[in-house]
């Protein structure tokens, strides 16, 4: 590829984090406006929680849509569609009842499957391998800035009175705009024959996935990705204002404000983490080794609370889980480039399988008893749970082979 078409997908690429800054907004907002959307759906707050988390059914199965989207027919068409999805699913917010919440929710889910993968696939055509990884640490810091306005500036809106129908109704026009945006600046796909992408053409809707669902490297990705993922979708982007709220006893400012600390500390650990993988030439060490900040930080909140306030401990929780992104670094290094787009999809649909099979657990076993239970006690056994995910991600990690640039200089030198 010629370095001037690298440089229009670099362009592609920055325009494309707007589409992926919005996806996060939309996922985390609704966790600062649950007694409004209670009221708004004629619900109970069990429910909607319930109909919030619909989000990641459709974002786990469509991720693998996107995946074979981009790898059959690019960039361009494929982002197009998913932001209008994602449009249409806000807009759907805007109608009162039960079914056109969950219906909204579901597209929104699916819309936004199309974001990282959309984003990562540019990237891999814009960057080279030795700084993809800080190229996907940026992308998901560009996300996590949109997590934090979700509950930064969000909350505030809703507390001051702010109607949440105005919010649907923009981010909905927001999104169908930077659908259009995107179809413009993406740049049209002419592949080679004799190209690895052009491999895509001859193979069948599925062999892409074959391919990558046959390599026991990418389960292995996505298990621990999903696992150090979840800690912050489930737990900050859903349950943790109510926690902070009832077994913390904050107010409902003080509330949403540290839990959107997490996002907050993603801003900067992905980059970060992305920047020090790249820089070292190793994978597993640097992901290790941001779980373990995770559990520190966790084992901080519950057992020595008075050390530093919440804020700083949801910081660092966030700061350490940008580890989550090294294996989407190291799933697209251990399967072929003309499947990059289905790696993408593939592990996005395993990390979000995993916090959809997590999400029910969590709510079943600690949701339902917040205001039964609520209290140090009850706080201390739900965020144990998460520390059991994130060590078990640990011993995963450990079969992980290593794919950085010095392991495979050391492959070509022998």
């Amino acid at each position: 590829m010629s370095s001037s078409l690298k440089k229009f997908y670099i362009i592609a690429w920055a325009f494309g984090l707007i589409f992926y800054f919005l996806d996060y907004v939309i996922r985390s907002a609704p966790a600062v406006m649950i007694p409004q959307l209670v009221n708004n759906f004629n619900t109970t707050e069990l429910k909607l929680i319930s109909m919030v988390g619909t989000y990641y059914y459709t974002y786990s199965t469509c991720s693998l849509i996107a995946g074979i989207a981009l790898d059959k027919f690019g960039g361009k068409k494929s982002l197009f569609v998913g932001t209008l999805i994602l449009g249409f699913g806000c807009l759907l917010f805007l109608i009162s009842t039960q079914v056109a919440g969950v219906s909204g929710r579901l597209l929104q889910g699916a819309g936004c499957a199309f974001a990282f993968p959309g984003c990562v696939y540019l990237a891999s055509k814009g960057f080279s391998s030795k700084s993809l990884a800080t190229a996907i640490g940026f992308t998901q810091c560009i996300g996590m800035l949109g997590g934090t306005a979700g509950q930064f500036v969000v909350g505030p809106w809703v507390e001051k009175g702010v109607n949440i129908d105005t919010f649907w109704l923009w981010s909905g026009i927001a999104t169908i705009v930077t659908a259009f945006g995107l179809f413009f600046v993406i740049p049209n796909e002419k592949k080679s024959e004799n190209s690895e992408e052009a491999k895509t053409k001859h193979v069948g809707y599925l062999e892409p996935y074959k391919i990558v669902f046959k390599n026991p490297q990418s389960w292995l990705c996505g298990i621990v990705s999903g696992l150090l993922f979840a800690p912050t979708t489930i737990f900050a982007m859903t349950w943790a204002v109510a926690f902070f709220q009832k077994d913390k006893q904050f107010i409902f400012h003080e509330a949403a404000i540290t839990s959107a600390m997490v996002a907050f500390g993603w801003v900067f650990g992905c980059p970060l983490l992305g920047f020090i993988t790249d820089k070292i030439g190793r994978r597993k060490p640097v992901l290790i080794a941001g779980a373990v900040l995770m559990i520190i930080s966790l084992l901080q909140l519950i057992y020595l609370p008075d050390l530093y306030p919440a804020k700083i401990s949801m910081f660092i929780l966030g700061l350490g889980s940008g580890a989550a992104m090294i294996p989407y670094s190291v799933i697209k290094e251990a399967n072929p480039d003309y499947v990059k787009g289905s790696a993408t999809g593939a592990i996005n649909f395993i990390t979000f399988g995993v916090t959809t099979l997590l999400s029910p657990i969590f709510s079943r076993w600690f949701g339902k008893s917040l205001d039964i239970s609520s209290g140090d006690l009850h706080f201390q056994h739900s965020i144990l749970f998460w520390i059991v995910g994130i060590v078990l991600a640990i011993l995963v990690s450990l079969m992980l082979k290593e794919t950085g640039s010095k392991a495979q200089n050391q492959v070509i030198v022998s």
